[in-house]
């Protein structure tokens, strides 16, 4: 959601809820997304996929489960 410099906004929830703001000066290049993987070289991301694939990244501490890459 793009919203322009100095401009009021605002945001009404019905239920208890988190939020996070994000902003910043725009990104100098689009970037790739796919599932976890953000990258403004789409090689990475297909780095990352066949890492995940091979399971070469640190499994999160107290969680066993392996989720496989989807899409496949």
């Amino acid at each position: 959601m793009g919203v322009k410099p100095d401009v009021p906004v605002t945001f009404r929830a019905v239920t208890n809820t988190g939020c996070m703001l994000l902003g910043g000066d725009a990104l100098d290049a689009p970037r790739h997304l796919y599932w976890n993987f953000v990258s403004s070289d789409f090689d990475r991301i297909e780095q990352a996929k066949t890492d995940w694939r091979e399971q070469r990244f640190a499994m999160v501490d107290g969680d066993p489960e392996f989720i496989p890459l989807p899409g496949l």
